[in-house]
């Protein structure tokens, strides 16, 4: 049984791979601004905290699971969107966005850091719009960036914790079918369900550091 934080959880990708990883028989602290409502046969194991990363004191997350001797992994998948022309982006949007989308990710990572322990594997998931060569859509310049952003930081964070045996790897996602993603591109279907992302996702975060570590790795059958 692994113990497991993961992050936007109220629905989509977080709400899946929740779901799957209760599937599993694993312990999980679910966070997200609004309530998660889930029906499951082993809700023993979850634990919810309705928190806003950009906002709130980060510190309860430690309270909720102070009787947890270790964190097994993260899944940083609580993310900001914007779609909007780079000429009405204002630096507040550039702000709000990488509160959430980077700096709510290295807060969280620092609080829990002494409870990761030699094994443990935390995840950031991002976008194939942060990674450079890939296609680029107009009206994201915030939120690609700061998906490119959190690439390099886990890059970085991966080897400075490389001697304590903590994995960081990120997961760049291509379309998935989402309500942000019908509310950004109304109309559009994706070749993902937000559960078989959800579930890629648990099996990841559980298995990906036996192979890998400070990668990035593209998630999307679309190429570029």
């Amino acid at each position: 049984m692994a113990n497991i934080i993961v992050t936007g959880t109220s629905r989509g990708i977080g709400f899946e791979t929740v779901n799957a990883l209760l599937d599993q028989g694993h312990q999980v602290l679910a966070l997200s601004r609004t309530e998660m409502k889930l029906q499951h046969s082993r809700l023993d194991l979850l634990r919810t905290l309705s928190v806003d990363l950009a906002q709130d004191n980060l510190s309860v997350v430690l309270q909720a699971i102070e009787d947890w001797t270790q964190v097994d992994g993260i899944v940083h998948n609580a993310g900001s969107f914007m779609h909007k022309p780079f000429i009405q982006t204002t630096t507040d949007d550039f702000l709000a966005l990488y509160r959430v989308n980077v700096f709510a990710v290295a807060e969280l990572t620092r609080l829990v850091d002494r409870k990761l322990m030699q094994g443990a594997h935390v995840v950031g998931i991002s976008s194939m719009g942060g990674i450079q060569g890939s296609s680029k859509f107009a009206g994201l310049s915030a939120y690609s960036s700061s998906k490119g952003a959190l690439i390099t930081l886990f890059e970085l964070l991966a080897e400075e914790y490389q001697s304590r045996g903590v994995s960081f790897n990120s997961l760049a996602l291509g379309a998935v079918q989402t309500e942000m993603l019908e509310a950004a591109f109304p109309g559009i279907k994706a070749p993902v369900s937000a559960a078989e992302m959800g579930a890629y996702i648990a099996r990841f975060v559980l298995e990906g550091h036996r192979f890998f570590n400070g990668k990035v790795l593209p998630v999307s059958s679309s190429t570029p």
